[in-house]
């Protein structure tokens, strides 16, 4: 975020805000040293999720002056005219090395980065403030600026076809990473199965981050995505125990609900279940449900309204039995 208070300079405000967006600033042990503005608990800012630089510059030299990233200055931490809500730096903030927020180059002899050109009279001052993010989000978080990658620097495979016009070796210089390889002989016969072995990196980036850490960091973002893949893909044995505990409780509930015995209530009841209780021909004198016929060699049962028995009548059963709706 950029804040500009006075601009009398010939670009605009936002002409200035993006060449300040691309600034690097060093970015050592991010992980650690630097909260995410998600995770922090601050409204608006604080010295754990973000870092604060200002940028004060007036010409006032007949000459043109050039504002570069070298006038920008860091606010140190614990600064309590830093931020509208203080609150106490975190542990982010002992993990920070020493130039940690501060520009590229500013403290060697680097190059600084041109951000606008002032004349006599003119005054550049703003405030700026920077936080954490990957390159996903936006460009201007992205510690690389080229990544190239080779492989077969003979060209053995012959995936590559060399366009020359009398010498192929003069035309196609070797590049460095053939010293790691072993020059093939001028009788060697061509292998057809052969497989590239070996893939040669170049890292370059804009000063951020070193090579070697910007590397590390993607191999352990890769690892980490390719573990909780496979955890993803395991079962765990935690919901395979309540897996098996809710199949016994529903097998139970079948059967003291659903699949009853002659003398149980419920849905399937012998005796006097409500929907599919029915009387066995060889009992004499059993009582029927309201929705079953009685059985033809039954003996004095009492008749369903369903049914249709030879006293049946309305709702009510002409006999008073247990039965699931008629009491």
């Amino acid at each position: 975020m950029v804040e500009i208070e006075i601009n009398t300079t010939v670009l605009p405000d936002e002409f200035i805000a993006h060449r300040l967006g691309m600034v690097p600033l060093i970015s050592t042990n991010c992980d650690e040293a630097i909260r995410n503005t998600r995770d922090c608990t601050c409204l608006a800012g604080c010295d754990s999720c973000s870092l604060m630089l200002h940028l004060n510059v007036q010409c006032n030299d007949d000459s043109t002056m050039d504002v570069t990233s070298h006038y920008l200055d860091l606010v140190p931490a614990g600064t309590r005219e830093t931020w509208a809500e203080y609150s106490e730096p975190g542990e982010e903030i002992a993990k920070r090395s020493e130039n940690f927020g501060r520009p590229v180059g500013k403290d060697d002899d680097s190059p600084p980065i041109l951000i606008c050109k002032i004349r006599k009279g003119q005054q550049l001052k703003l405030k700026c403030v920077a936080k954490k993010g990957i390159a996903k989000e936006h460009a201007k978080w992205s510690p690389c600026s080229a990544v190239a990658f080779e492989y077969d620097p003979y060209n053995k495979l012959r995936h590559t076809t060399h366009w020359f016009e009398q010498d192929e070796r003069a035309e196609w210089p070797l590049s460095t990473n053939a010293q790691e390889e072993e020059a093939p002989r001028d009788n060697e016969h061509f292998d057809f199965n052969a497989q590239p072995r070996r893939f040669y990196f170049e890292v370059e980036t804009d000063g951020s981050l070193g090579p070697q850490e910007v590397v590390m960091k993607g191999l352990s973002e890769l690892q980490t995505k390719l573990a909780n893949l496979i955890l993803g893909l395991k079962s765990h044995p935690e919901l395979d125990m309540l897996a098996g505990v809710d199949s016994q409780a529903n097998g139970q509930a079948a059967t003291d609900g659903w699949g009853a015995s002659a003398t149980g209530g419920g849905w399937g009841a012998g005796s006097g279940g409500g929907w599919g209780g029915v009387t066995s021909p060889s009992h004499a004198n059993a009582p029927t449900n309201a929705w079953s016929s009685s059985s033809p060699a039954t003996s004095g049962g009492a008749t369903s309204t369903w049914g249709g028995g030879a006293t049946s009548a309305g709702w009510g059963s002409p006999e008073q039995q247990a039965n699931g709706w008629n009491v």
